[in-house]
């Protein structure tokens, strides 16, 4: 099954410095059909405008990633760790136990374009951890690379839950395929551009649940640029 939700469904807030868009109910946004999909908990889309920024606040037993798309964001935290992450670049967080941390947007010009990802763990109280690593676009054209992993496989950010996130940036004559293991669903997010699920024509923005089927394939791209979840 390919269940479709448009980009225009979202949860939306826009407080001036923040224009945020709520693929799943956080916040002040709440609907009880969307309150995840498995363990993927939140994909909020976010844009913040130059020299403006989340301030210091705390997180705990969360698995956080930021993908940015466009810009640049930094990023300081209680575990001393302090970095800029610019396209292509993939940070995950576990906050375990409990961090705080910021977010900002260091520019004086230029907004930054970015997807906040929040996945449950599959244990609480970890030690709060954070990790940063670079995908370069050439890994991610035309196939889909996996950057979020429980193994650290392929290089990927390692984070504690059975799930998979990979990244693809797709146009023209690209096709991407994935075999999804048995009892395995998936999340697909289209971060920008058009594709094909399936057959099934997305933009950007739009997000499918995808159960009972083995086999995804995405095709007819324009510019796209797509994160696909496997999830137990």
């Amino acid at each position: 099954m390919i269940a479709v939700r448009k980009a225009q469904d979202r949860g939306h807030a826009n407080h001036g410095w923040l224009d945020s868009f709520h693929t799943f109910s956080f916040a002040d946004y709440y609907d009880p059909r969307e309150m995840g999909f498995g363990p993927l908990r939140v994909i909020n889309e976010d844009r913040v405008a130059p020299g403006m920024g989340f301030g210091k606040h705390p997180h705990r037993d969360m698995e956080i990633i930021s993908y940015v798309l466009d810009g640049a964001l930094e990023h300081k935290d209680s575990m001393g760790t302090g970095s800029v992450i610019r396209p292509g670049d993939v940070q995950r967080m576990s906050a375990g136990t409990g961090v705080t941390h910021s977010e900002f947007n260091s520019s004086r010009a230029e907004p930054v374009h970015f997807l906040q990802i929040w996945i449950e763990p599959d244990r609480i109280n970890v030690t709060p951890s954070y990790e940063q690593k670079n995908f370069p676009l050439a890994e991610k054209q035309g196939r889909l690379r996996l950057i979020v992993s429980p193994d650290g496989a392929d290089g990927s950010v390692k984070i504690h839950q059975d799930a998979r996130v990979y990244a693809a940036v797709l146009s023209g004559p690209d096709a991407a395929g994935y075999a999804l293991g048995e009892g395995r669903k998936a999340y697909v997010h289209v971060a920008r551009g058009a594709v094909k699920l399936n057959g099934t024509p997305l933009s950007a923005g739009d997000g499918v649940k995808v159960s009972d089927e083995r086999e995804l394939r995405l095709t007819e791209a324009d510019n796209a640029e797509v994160l696909l979840f496997d999830l137990a």
